[in-house]
């Protein structure tokens, strides 16, 4: 069986993030996202609300199981459950200056390998911090994250 994880802090989960996912689903046996903790951080959403809208937003998906990261590395989650491959979209070439780095660290302490996809043309613009910023300062975000995530980010359960 072929195991994938897809990791992020996911705050907010917007549909760029959904589009990855489920292409990963497509080519791994199971994929687990992976939510993660970074104390660097301010989030929105506790981890705990996190994981309940991805798992809402992908429990049609065959495969994919959400799971908290919590503190530590990448790769030492990757090897405690036995994944084969982290899953990484990329958008734009900034991003792929930032994952390299990690790819090849996360490789050289375990052997996990990363793959790229491509972002679709359609999210190419979406960040989780932007998604946050406009929908603050009264945007419409409705068509580019699930609605519980929108549910989420209008303050209702």
């Amino acid at each position: 069986m072929r195991r994938a994880v897809c990791p992020g802090s996911f705050d907010p989960l917007h549909k760029g993030h959904v589009e990855v996912i489920a292409r990963a689903a497509n080519l791994f046996d199971e994929v687990v996202v992976a939510v993660s903790v970074n104390p660097a951080k301010r989030y929105r959403f506790s981890t705990e609300e996190r994981i309940a809208m991805i798992e809402s937003t992908l429990s049609s998906l065959a495969g994919v199981t959400v799971r908290p990261m919590g503190l530590g590395l990448l790769a030492e989650f990757c090897r405690e459950i036995g994944a084969d491959a982290i899953v990484k979209g990329l958008r734009n070439g900034t991003d792929l200056e930032f994952e390299a780095p990690m790819a090849a660290m996360n490789r050289h302490l375990t052997g996990v390998e990363t793959v790229y996809l491509p972002a679709d043309a359609r999210y190419t613009h979406l960040s989780s911090s932007l998604i946050k910023e406009v929908h603050g300062l009264g945007g419409d975000v409705a068509e580019l994250v699930p609605a519980a995530v929108l549910r989420g980010l209008d303050g209702e359960p």
